[in-house]
């Protein structure tokens, strides 16, 4: 396959930025898309220029490192993470267009890596349970009813990768912050911090810069692990169980 690949260049993060045109060919079907970005650094070495920086860990999908926007969908036209999206899904002779994360609470540091600590944040202000100490509880100590076991398992599994934020037109994190409320929130090992939890970590959201949701929807359908859209009325009835308790315990 031959493309022609328009992808943001920016040299640092005070720096301003542009997209540049480059033309690859030699291109497998059977390539992820970044194992196609690390051939076009390879021949951009090879001719003296400078790589595109792109953010990378597992190539497995499960880790959120990776990201970028791609035809103006967050991680590409598939749903799934941009490790595993395949250039099969591309046409020999397409323009792709290729992305940082937009979004005020996401500071672009170099071409296509974005800063995501605004999530660390957001999980550290009370994506957390309390733990004894001591030696390790009976297993079976602490009964989780199944469907309860199953909500938290399908929140639980959020990778933060930021794509909601980028696919939402105002740039919201509420998908991720639901997943992480509601995974927490659901389990009897969560119950100490239900309520300073939600609290907490909606105003970390908050004041990380991130848009406020107006139910688009967009962030559900570019999640790559499903998160269902129904987790942010989910999260916002945590939140108003939390206001009418009196607030944080």
């Amino acid at each position: 396959m031959a493309l022609t690949l328009r992808i943001w260049r920016q040299a640092g993060p005070e720096e301003p930025g542009a997209m540049t045109t480059y033309r690859i060919s030699g291109i497998s079907p059977d390539m992820s898309f970044l194992d196609m970005l690390d051939t076009l650094n390879e021949q951009l070495i090879a001719e003296g220029d400078e790589p595109v920086a792109f953010d990378h860990d597992c190539r497995e999908g499960i880790c959120g490192a990776c990201g970028v926007v791609i035809n103006g969908d967050a991680h590409g036209p598939q749903p799934t993470t941009t490790c595993q999206l395949h250039m099969r899904h591309f046409d020999d002779g397409d323009t792709i267009d290729v992305e940082p994360w937009r979004a005020s609470a996401f500071p672009v540091i170099r071409d296509l890596v974005v800063d995501r600590g605004s999530l660390d944040r957001i999980i550290g202000s009370g994506g957390y349970i309390t733990a004894p100490t001591g030696s390790a509880p009976e297993a079976h100590a602490t009964a989780v009813p199944k469907a309860a076991a199953d909500d938290a398992f399908a929140h639980a599994e959020c990778i933060g990768c930021g794509a909601c934020v980028a696919a939402c037109p105002n740039g919201a994190a509420m998908l991720f912050t639901a997943a992480k409320v509601v995974h927490l929130n659901v389990l009897p090992q969560g119950a100490p911090e239900r309520e300073g939890r939600v609290l907490d970590m909606v105003d970390a959201m908050d004041e990380e810069g991130f848009g406020g949701c107006t139910q688009v929807g967009a962030c559900a359908t570019a999640c790559p692990k499903g998160i269902p859209f129904q987790s942010i009325a989910d999260m916002n009835r945590e939140y108003l169980r939390a206001v009418r308790k009196g607030g944080r315990g």
